[in-house]
């Protein structure tokens, strides 16, 4: 438990600190965000963005420091480090890689001074080349290769379990941006999101014999760093923003959420644990096929958002309403793991 306390406390903090800093080093380069003509955002304009770069630092340094152990096993003082296991290690392949490619599309938008990111060929062959080395390690690991809700449900993938990987890790870290499109909408309902992996992981620590997985500690540890740095840099991103996660940002969160659910086994559980994310994804799809396919739109703009912010809903509004759905989203799929626990017999 204090393992994970010190990974969020020094995420968090790392990102309250280092954000100011970033903020004035973007500004001074005028490494700003480029808007959509269709939304009213001129204000944002111009916004300091890659905030995700302060994030990726300070889930790096609340995991290392939650590995520093100041004590022997016999109680005296003395610094040395914890082992670094490889769920923990593969859960950084994703979050580093989705982060590492979001990165460069956020870097090509602010060169080109548009808001147009990398060619959509290089961006997926970026994702995929992440996505089979996650699996390559994963697999060699030992990692359960079964298609799982809360548990696996016995039907083995086999080599098709690469693909799979593929399909969470992009879905997620295009999800999560997609969403990312008002101040604080995806900080926020990505804090909520770790949150619950810091309580899934961590009871599945507690009950290995049921769930019969290794390394959930780790999971937890990275879990509680990510929920920090996302509420810490939620804290410079609440609207007015005073900086944009970016690409960078919420490619990483998605890829870290999508390696979350396949190590702790709730593949399918993250469907409704990012609910929301899904609800977007949703909405975009419908109005692209919608307009290719009859010419008309569903919604005013997608992701769906838009579409509230078109119809005359205050900002804050929407961000505050989608973070409750979020929040929903949330105690719903926590409600279904628990009782997923209760009616197998996991007490009895």
């Amino acid at each position: 438990m204090i393992v994970m306390l010190a990974s969020a406390a020094v995420a968090f903090l790392v990102t309250i600190l280092l954000t100011p800093i970033a903020i004035r080093f973007f500004r001074a380069r005028e490494i700003g965000q480029f808007i959509q003509d269709e939304v009213a955002h001129d204000h944002k304009q111009g916004t300091p963005t890659m905030g995700g770069v302060v994030m990726i630092l300070a889930v790096i340094a609340g995991w290392l420091v939650a590995h520093v152990d100041a004590r022997t096993p016999e109680g005296d003082w003395s610094l040395s480090w914890r082992e670094f296991q490889i769920p923990g290690l593969l859960v950084l392949v994703a979050f580093l890689g989705m982060g590492l490619i979001g990165f460069l599309d956020d870097l090509s938008k602010v060169t080109r001074a548009r808001n147009l990111g990398l060619k959509k060929r290089w961006k997926f062959g970026g994702q995929l080349a992440i996505s089979a080395l996650f699996a390559w390690g994963a697999i060699n690991y030992g990692v359960a290769t079964q298609l799982s809700f809360t548990r696996p449900f016995g039907v083995d993938l086999g080599w098709l379990y690469a693909v799979w990987v593929l399909v969470m890790l992009t879905a997620a870290a295009n999800a999560v941006n997609f969403t990312d499109g008002l101040d604080g909408l995806a900080a926020g309902s990505s804090a909520l999101v770790f949150g619950a992996f810091v309580i899934v992981s961590f009871w599945e620590f507690r009950h290995p014999e049921f769930y019969e997985i290794v390394g959930t500690l780790e999971l937890a540890i990275l879990s509680a760093a990510l929920a920090g740095a996302a509420l810490g840099f939620l804290w410079w991103n609440a609207a007015p923003a005073k900086i944009i996660m970016g690409d960078t940002g919420s490619q990483a969160m998605g890829g870290a959420m999508a390696a979350m659910a396949l190590l702790t086994n709730t593949h399918l559980l993250l469907v409704v644990l990012g609910g929301l994310y899904v609800m977007e994804t949703i909405s975009v799809i419908l109005q692209v096929v919608a307009f290719r396919g009859f010419g008309k739109r569903i919604f005013r703009m997608a992701p769906v958002h838009h579409h509230f912010e078109l119809k005359g809903w205050p900002e804050t509004t929407i961000i505050v309403r989608f973070w409750i759905l979020a929040a929903l989203f949330v105690a719903l799929a926590l409600g279904l793991f628990y009782g997923d626990f209760i009616m197998s017999g996991g007490i009895g």
